[in-house]
């Protein structure tokens, strides 16, 4: 417990500390997060980071999770997504040329774990970058961090219903619900001293997605690791398990409220 208080202190302090300075700092720092989470899928599939499957992952997935201001490929006369499309074709072709060595389930899982990872940080940075991207990235950060405490807390005193026991058997129906209600306290809160929407209704809307959406990430990545067979992600944060087990959730989120046009 006391590494676990230790590490969450220092890191969350890094980490709020380059969210609040911005720019290529902060586009660093997702940079670097993003390329650990990434490794730590590849070795949940058993793929070393130094191998073509690696090595694509990686392509793909900062492809995808640069932003546009710090890399352009006007020069070759193709936006990114085209860029990232053209890489997919390749990848498939793969299968062809290695007579399925290399097979479509595994070009399935490149794919997908860029699209996850690449995407996901993406949208930490775009959302930071926002006019006021500040406030609305703390804002979600706030969101997720009481939906879990609120499931916590409230699945430990009054869950009697699983929520999904095959993929977190741990996980209530009503632990779900608290950390939805507390989501809506503390966001309440959060917009009376900074607001960020002219009707409350959006407040209300922006709320639950976060809350659900946010749930939803943390099951997808329960799931992840039962399907591999691995209790956490990775060890860089002692006592916490590695990056994904600290971001899932902000990984779903994002995306999702962009999706939806809420960011």
């Amino acid at each position: 417990m006391k590494q676990r208080i230790i590490t969450g202190v220092i890191a969350g302090a890094g980490f709020i500390g380059l969210v609040i300075i911005g720019d290529l700092p902060f586009t660093l720092l997702m940079l670097a997060l993003a390329t650990i989470a990434m490794g730590e899928l590849l070795k949940m599939k058993q793929i070393s980071p130094f191998s073509f499957r690696g090595i694509f992952s990686y392509i793909l997935m900062w492809l995808l999770l640069v932003p546009e201001m710090y890399v352009s490929f006007d020069w070759l006369h193709v936006t990114k997504l085209e860029l990232f499309l053209l890489l997919i074709f390749v990848l498939l072709s793969f299968t062809v040329i290695t007579k399925n060595a290399f097979s479509f389930d595994e070009a399935g899982f490149t794919i997908l774990a860029s699209v996850y990872i690449g995407l996901g940080f993406h949208f930490f940075i775009y959302t930071r970058f926002l006019e006021d991207g500040l406030a609305l990235l703390f804002f979600i950060i706030i969101l997720v961090w009481a939906t879990d405490s609120g499931a916590y807390f409230t699945g430990r005193s009054l869950g009697r219903r699983k929520l999904w026991p095959e993929i977190s058997p741990k996980k209530t129906v009503e632990g779900a619900l608290g950390g939805i209600a507390l989501a809506f306290i503390v966001g309440s809160i959060y917009v009376l001293v900074m607001p960020l929407f002219n009707q409350w209704y959006m407040t209300f809307v922006f709320v639950l997605v976060v809350s659900i959406a946010g749930q939803m990430g943390d099951l997808v990545e329960s799931a992840l690791k039962r399907h591999y067979s691995v209790k956490d992600s990775g060890q860089v944060l002692p006592g916490h398990g590695g990056i994904l087990d600290r971001f899932d959730s902000l990984l779903f989120v994002l995306p999702i409220l962009y999706l939806l046009s809420l960011i």
